[in-house]
């Protein structure tokens, strides 16, 4: 089976249930974009937890392990703090939990600036203790070369270039990037240098659409959108936000669920039949055998 790690299903309802195929590599994903075209775009969504992986493996080309869940999982302010050690938990969670997509998972702030070999024993470490296959760093022209870098020691590199979170402190803020005929072209630029290192996709998120399209059409390898346009060679969103579990969401996610209000209204009915004693039931507790 294609499970990276086994689980005891005897003992374990987090136990994933391996699929009889192969988990998609990243030349796969790489090969889906042929002569600039991608005929089937690429479906990328975040996952932080085994069983979320399980819901969505199926359905997903990627599953992103994003630093998002900083502010997802740990209600952080931002994804700086987020550390390796997170990163390598729930890296780990998603890959037992999934066997079919290829996980990706993001280098946290402070992990892979400072200098490629920096870079490398970060990434080492992501690979070799969640099994995944490959990580995801923000940074365009000046990222380049750790890029290359990683990749020529057996490290496959996802880029992330537009709106990157782990400069928000630099941008200012999160809104849309790529407004000013400079810096459009500086994403552009970005993009081509991180193809040119060898990344195999490219995230550009939160750029204005036009952009969006200009990157895409810009490179070779496959453009993952956020915030872009649907003329990219993909789409990702964290999975939370799609789902509809927060009031406030950036104004690229299209909630697909209104799952916050179904917990909270399950939440409601158990309170009130905890405060009741209408739970547990007779279905829900363990009565004495009849005597033989």
């Amino acid at each position: 089976m294609s499970s990276t790690f086994q689980i005891d299903t005897a003992t374990s309802r987090a136990n994933p249930t391996p699929a009889p195929m192969r988990r998609l590599t990243i030349p796969a994903i790489r090969q889906r974009k042929v002569d600039g075209v991608t005929a089937e775009p690429v479906v990328m969504l975040t996952a932080y937890t085994a069983r979320q992986a399980q819901l969505l493996d199926a359905h997903c080309d990627l599953l992103l392990v994003g630093d998002s869940l900083g502010q997802v999982i740990y209600g952080l302010p931002s994804s700086v703090p987020v550390t390796l050690d997170m990163m390598v938990a729930h890296g780990a969670a998603v890959v037992r939990g999934s066997w079919h997509a290829a996980v990706i998972v993001d280098m946290p702030f402070g992990t892979y600036e400072q200098s490629p070999q920096q870079a490398f024993e970060s990434a080492a470490r992501l690979l070799k203790e969640t099994g995944c296959a490959g990580v995801k760093l923000e940074g365009g022209v000046a990222m380049a070369e750790t890029v290359n870098f990683l990749i020529q020691r057996g490290i496959p590199v996802m880029g992330h270039i537009g709106l990157t979170p782990q400069a928000v402190n630099v941008l200012g803020g999160y809104g849309a990037r790529g407004r000013s005929e400079a810096e459009a072209a500086k994403i552009i630029d970005d993009a081509k240098a991180l193809s040119d290192a060898g990344a195999f996709s490219i995230v550009v998120e939160g750029v204005i659409e036009p952009l969006a399209v200009a990157v895409t059409q810009a490179v070779p390898c496959p453009v993952i959108g956020i915030g872009g346009s649907a003329q990219c060679d993909g789409q990702v969103l964290v999975t939370e936000d799609m789902l509809g579990m927060f009031e406030r969401v950036p104004r690229f996610v299209k909630r697909y669920e209104d799952i916050a209000t179904t917990i909270s209204g399950a939440a409601a009915r158990y309170a009130a039949e905890v405060r009741e004693r209408s739970f547990p039931g007779v279905e829900q507790t363990y009565q004495p055998k009849a005597p033989k």
